[in-house]
């Protein structure tokens, strides 16, 4: 027994020192900034000086005062509801089409997958490119008057971002819905098959509530990561035109780093780690319910 207990002993011990040094790395990476953007975030530190003059909540109430705070939160709720809403039924889409055992699988899934292994940055510049230069040519090409320059104007700038983010990262959530429908156990597909179950019956019967997880992973993913989103902007529209593509995060960049509110920025970028927390935790709660109903 005391043999037993020594063993487990040392391999707690073991599991304590793989676990240390990753706790340690998060601690200081995500943790202690953390911290540190909620003391700044009362005060009226400017980034440089010395002086930190406690401000208490004056900066989140001035926040709401911001009409271009807010401009940037209405833009960032759209880019992720469209995003989340496309990406995955789009990804969906292609992992059912992939499963169903068409030729050339895997030349397809390798095409599909390709760009979300290219940078954000190297993305944006590519279809900045696109629509500033390349397909504008096949309007004289075909005659045709299609308006290809969608960065340029406020009212299409959404649907030109929507369109690049979606090149780039419907291949991986494809991956992980192309997992999910590997792993649906085939009876399932014959039982329906006996009772009498069409296709559409037996994809919304038996097809969505077995891919209860992998949907909960890929809401969850592509919302929190479209709220993120700030290198595609970077490097095709930079905020515009105007402020018309501005999300949260470059504007806290630019309060805090380039407009030397570090303060307000810091108020900022609380506000948006506690909304993601909470987009996060009620969707995780919401669509884990639904697996369990599955």
């Amino acid at each position: 027994m005391n043999k037993k207990k020594t063993m487990q002993d040392k391999m707690n011990r073991q599991y304590l020192l793989l676990i240390v040094p990753g706790m340690v790395i998060f601690t200081i990476g995500v943790i202690l900034p953390l911290l540190l953007a909620l003391r700044y975030s009362f005060t009226s530190w400017d980034g440089m000086t010395v002086e930190k003059d406690f401000v208490g909540i004056s900066n989140y109430i001035n926040l709401w005062k911001d009409a271009n705070f807010r401009q940037a939160w209405w833009f960032t709720i759209k880019f992720t509801i469209a995003n989340t809403i496309v990406q995955n039924v789009f990804a969906l889409l292609f992992a059912v089409a992939l499963d169903s055992g068409i030729k050339a699988q895997k030349i397809y899934r390798t095409i599909l997958f390709i760009p979300c292994l290219v940078s954000a940055v190297i993305v944006g510049f590519v279809w900045l490119k696109l629509y500033s230069n390349v397909l504008p040519e096949l309007n004289e090409i075909f005659g045709t008057n299609i308006n290809f320059l969608l960065f340029g104007d406020g009212k299409t700038v959404l649907r030109g971002l929507v369109i690049a983010n979606n090149w780039q990262w419907i291949g991986y959530w494809m991956l992980i819905y192309l997992a999910g429908l590997q792993s649906v156990p085939s009876d399932l597909y014959e039982a329906a098959k006996v009772d009498g179950a069409n296709a559409v019956q037996r994809f919304f019967n038996v097809t969505i509530p077995m891919l209860a997880p992998a949907i909960t992973i890929c809401v969850v993913g592509i919302t929190t990561g479209s709220l993120k989103v700030y290198d595609l902007l970077v490097s095709s529209t930079g905020g515009g035109p105007g402020r018309a593509s501005t999300s949260v995060i470059q504007m806290i960049y630019a309060t805090a780093i380039s407009g030397r509110q570090y303060g307000y920025g810091s108020a900022m970028s609380v506000t948006l780690v506690v909304i993601l927390l909470m987009v996060a935790m009620i969707q995780v709660k919401g669509l884990k319910s639904k697996e369990v109903q599955s």
